[in-house]
């Protein structure tokens, strides 16, 4: 039987990629077959689901268990063709009946708890989000309704595999523990979606101004992380990673009252933003090269080293002739400035913003004016 998304796909590097449905969506059908399969004492192999997105979905019905007053059932974790950790993960439904007159949801093995404030849900409860739970209650209040049945229900949502499949996700660094979170705001996985990449770094930075600290130091990649841990005594922990969105990670931190910034950027990715490129992929915009050569020019470069550097692969090839020409030091003066610029004008002034700027070979290649006054507020 099809599931619902055969018509549904996105296209990406004009590659058709399947979509994929959320941990929510899962454990949303999973509890409204078992709580149907409960109160009508029928087993059913599929079971239907609305999204919020306006997608429904038909989903086969796994591993159904039945006791004297309980229903436990699984559904079967579909991520498309979005490259998601917990694709095929079987995520379990177990639901009762109570005497409340209410829809009572609780985690069970391989969900995780929630132990550091600024996450959606508050500590000490499973880390199963609000569009998931209003899904789940949704589905059930309506089979109640159509069973003509007035008690409550207790649903169980675990996943067996979850606890192991947490440690490949961010659940640990954001304070999830034992297992993975019961996600999605639309039921619907779109490959490799942005916009799952930018929420994901707004969940850092609220989890970080939540638990006291308005002076972050982000860093674009792993080449930042590891030069943080070299030379700034700071608290790994602490360090955020905004990717290739700069300026989104700017505007949400400017949003939510982050008072003070340190980037501590590769110069690879932040050359770009010295052309006032704030997303970095290089699908979105190159131009490395032609911002280092057009300060380089206006450093004092001539036309050899220029051609030299339009010519050049890497930014490292770049930063080595200008060490040759002499002039590294100059134009990185300018990139600096104009880095400053940009980030200053993407955050109106509301925040400020410090870059120390290096390279894997030539090491640390400069910093901002301002460095002095938001490092005090960040490394000591």
């Amino acid at each position: 039987m099809k599931n619902g998304l055969e018509e549904h796909y996105v296209i990406k590097d004009n590659k058709k990629l399947r979509m994929g449905y959320t941990t929510g969506s899962c454990a949303a059908a999973a509890a409204k077959a078992a709580a149907y399969m409960l109160l009508k004492k029928e087993e059913v192999p599929y079971v239907s689901l609305l999204t919020p997105k306006g997608i429904r979905l038909h989903l086969e019905v796994l591993d159904i268990q039945r006791g004297e007053s309980y229903v436990s059932c699984a559904i079967e974790k579909d991520a498309g063709d979005d490259p998601d950790v917990t694709n095929k993960l079987w995520i379990y439904a177990r639901v009762s009946l109570i005497e409340q007159a209410e829809i009572h949801i609780l985690g069970g093995k391989g969900v995780g708890i929630v132990t550091k404030p600024g996450l959606e849900q508050p500590v000490g409860s499973p880390a199963i989000n609000k569009v998931p739970r209003q899904m789940i209650t949704k589905e059930l209040q309506q089979v109640c309704k159509n069973c003509g049945y007035t008690g409550g229900l207790e649903v169980e949502i675990s996943v067996p595999e979850g606890e192991k499949t947490a440690e490949k996700t961010f659940n640990p660094r954001l304070g999830i523990i034992g297992g993975i979170s019961i996600l999605g705001t639309t039921g619907i996985v779109e490959p490799m979606s942005e916009a799952a990449l930018v929420a994901s770094i707004r969940v850092e930075l609220k989890q970080q101004v939540e638990t006291g600290h308005r002076s972050l130091v982000i860093t674009p990649g792993n080449y930042g992380r590891e030069f943080l841990k070299d030379n700034f005594p700071v608290d790994l922990e602490r360090a955020v990673k905004c990717s290739n969105f700069v300026g989104d990670t700017i505007d949400m931190a400017v949003e939510l009252g982050v008072e003070n910034i340190l980037f501590v950027a590769h110069i690879g990715k932040f050359i770009k933003v010295a052309g006032g490129i704030m997303n970095t992929h290089s699908r979105n915009a190159d131009a490395r090269m032609e911002i280092l050569c057009a300060n380089a020019a206006i450093a004092g470069a001539d036309t050899g080293v220029l051609q030299n550097i339009m010519g050049a692969v890497t930014t490292e090839e770049g930063l080595r002739l200008l060490k040759e020409a002499g002039i590294l030091e100059e134009t990185m003066k300018l990139v600096i400035k104009k880095i400053q610029f940009y980030l200053d004008k993407r955050s109106y002034g509301k925040c400020k913003i410090a870059v120390v700027l290096f390279s894997n070979e030539q090491g640390e290649l400069g910093r901002t004016e301002n460095y002095p006054e938001v490092a005090e507020q960040i490394l000591h």
